[in-house]
Order: C-alpha cells, then sequence, then structure tokens
C-alpha cells in the first residue's frame, strides 16, 4: 500500500538528500588565508564580505540530484515488497558509495588544511541520516511481507 511507514521513509530520506543543496558540507575552512564553504554544488570563498562561487562541482550536483530522486520510484514499486527490498539494498550501497565520493570531494578540496569538529556542516550529517532512514524503509518493507506471509498460510 502506499500510505505505509515505509512510504514515508523513502520520501524522507529523498528530502533528506535534497537538502544537500542548501547546507553545507563543510564551513569556515582556512585554506592559503581564505575561509572556505564547500557545498555539493562547489566551493565558495569569502571575498571583502561576500561569498563568491569559485569551483564548481558540476558532476556531483548531477550525482546529488541523481541520488536525491532514487528513492522516490521504490515508493511506487508497493505491489512487489522483494523488489523493493532489493532496491533498498541498491540504495544504500549507493548512498554509501555517495557518501565516499563526496568525503573525497571535500578532501581534495582543502587539500592539507586542518578540519576541525567545528568545521563540519549539517550536509555531512544528512547523509548519515538519508542512510538510516533507507534502513528504516527497508525494515518496514520486511515487516509488511512477513505479516503478508503469515496471513498467506492461515488462509
Amino acid at each position: 500500500m502506499l500510505q505505509r511507514i515505509q512510504s514515508i521513509y523513502l520520501l524522507a530520506a529523498g528530502l533528506v538528500l535534497a537538502a544537500l543543496f542548501v547546507f553545507p558540507l563543510v564551513h569556515n575552512v582556512s585554506v592559503h588565508g581564505n575561509a572556505l564553504t564547500i557545498m555539493v554544488t562547489g566551493v565558495y570563498q569569502d571575498v571583502n564580505g561576500a561569498s563568491t562561487h569559485t569551483v564548481f562541482f558540476m558532476a556531483l550536483t548531477i550525482a546529488t540530484v541523481f541520488v536525491a530522486l532514487a528513492p522516490l520510484p521504490v515508493i511506487f514499486m508497493y505491489k512487489d515488497r522483494r523488489k523493493q527490498i532489493n532496491l533498498c539494498y541498491g540504495l544504500m550501497f549507493l548512498i554509501i558509495a555517495y557518501s565516499y565520493w563526496v568525503s573525497q570531494t571535500v578532501k581534495d578540496a582543502i587539500a592539507d588544511a586542518y578540519l576541525s569538529f567545528s568545521n563540519y556542516g549539517i550536509g555531512i550529517i544528512l547523509l548519515s541520516l538519508s542512510l538510516l532512514l533507507i534502513v528504516l524503509a527497508q525494515k518496514s518493507i520486511q515487516r509488511d511481507e512477513k505479516l503478508v506471509r503469515s496471513a498467506d498460510r492461515l488462509r
């Protein structure tokens, strides 16, 4: 059914991933005397009190759109729960691979600058939150599948 809790989890995962466009991954990192903010769209540098987009991450931006939209089709596959479960596993792998790519991009962008805990932005937390939401959706789908199997045994 479309109104199940796993639909809410999958929709929330998509929205959380889309929020990566709003929240920075890393902010106020001092690289060569310049304060940098890194988002999925690129690197922003503070110049005379204004934020200037200095480096664009075109591939990462396109991948973010794809990853944010990926949970949405899974919602509408509610008639085939086995396929939904397998796609949730695929989404988990996709988000982990995407998280690795994001971490390597941030690492390359800051070069050898030191990152403290206060430099991490909300974007880093959003990646973990989306993974948690996909896991919760997958568990809910498995619970529904188990319930349907037990009901079929009773018939």
